[in-house]
């Protein structure tokens, strides 16, 4: 199993696969604690290391346990496995869409900002509401990864709208169709005893739909993750030892230049289709200015 987890995270383009580890070991170690806990009369200190993880409603809580901005989305209800089982079935179909068309690192970017946006309006609906009504009165704590979800899910419907999906009893239904069923149901929500996980569900298809939009106008809101995270893997990767040496080089001439940035049709081809399979992010810089001169043909 661990050469296997190993493999998912090599890959390339399996950014889906790679979250859905996550959530799984996050589920499943927590739940070996929970059941030890209680077999052996230890519930209270379960209890302090679950809080952890859980988002607290109350913002003075949450000032002193910011990491759960981030911990929550990972995490799930310990005694409603179904939470987690269609969180993970809803990722995997939406998340290879969405890598499909955008590639990895897009998907991590949106997952994160989906996560963060639902825990910042989960947060202002229980601190900025003046007189809230009685359901957002109540301290609480939340959990999981849907407010990730729906921004991968509202992020490629705003893309593909009309991609179609088959589903079962029902058959083909437009992507768009489901996005907002989805939504209409957690507007609904709102008001119910989960209140505050439904509030979150809002925030996080509005980040999606604005990361969407921003990123046909050429804006990535999600650069500042990719990045970060790219940092993190340098930060902790093996450098091998570099000896650099210099030599003087004959100018080149703007003609001989241009020449080389030129590519044949079958380079065009290979670009394209490793477009398709990794993103465009995946280029290297000669890849990218051979594509651009081709385009102005």
């Amino acid at each position: 199993m661990l050469e296997e987890f190993k493999h998912a995270f090599q890959r390339q383009n399996n950014a889906h696969i790679q979250l859905i580890i996550i959530n799984v070991v996050a589920f499943v170690v927590l739940s070996v604690l929970f059941v030890l806990s209680t077999w052996f009369s230890l519930s209270d200190y379960f209890s302090v290391v679950y809080d952890q993880f859980a988002i607290p409603s109350d913002f003075i809580v949450f000032l002193h346990r910011p990491w759960t901005l981030f911990t929550y989305f990972f995490t799930h209800s310990l005694v409603q496995i179904l939470h987690v089982l269609f969180n993970m079935i809803a990722l995997y179909w939406f998340g290879r869409l969405f890598v499909e068309y955008l590639g990895s690192d897009k998907l991590v970017a949106v997952y994160v900002l989906g996560g963060m946006a639902g825990a910042f309006v989960y947060l202002a609906a229980y601190n900025l509401i003046p007189n809230p009504p009685p359901f957002l009165q109540q301290p609480t704590s939340m959990v999981g990864a849907s407010a990730s979800i729906f921004a991968v899910m509202v992020a490629v419907a705003t893309l593909l709208p009309d991609y179609t999906f088959f589903l079962l009893f029902l058959g083909p239904v437009k992507l768009k169709y489901i996005a907002a069923v989805y939504i209409f149901i957690s507007f609904i929500g709102s008001v119910g005893a989960n209140a505050g996980g439904e509030i979150a569900h809002l925030g996080g298809a509005l980040i999606g739909f604005l990361y969407t939009k921003q990123l046909q106008s050429g804006v990535n809101l999600g650069g500042w993750v990719t990045a970060t995270l790219y940092w993190f893997k340098n930060l902790f990767s093996n450098k091998p030892a570099v000896k650099v040496t210099y030599r003087k080089t004959e100018p080149v001439s703007v003609s001989r230049a241009s020449k080389g940035n030129k590519a044949s049709q079958e380079e065009i081809d290979a670009i394209l289709d490793k477009i398709s399979d990794k993103g465009y992010e995946s280029l290297t810089k000669d890849e990218k200015e051979k594509l651009f001169n081709a385009s102005k043909k």
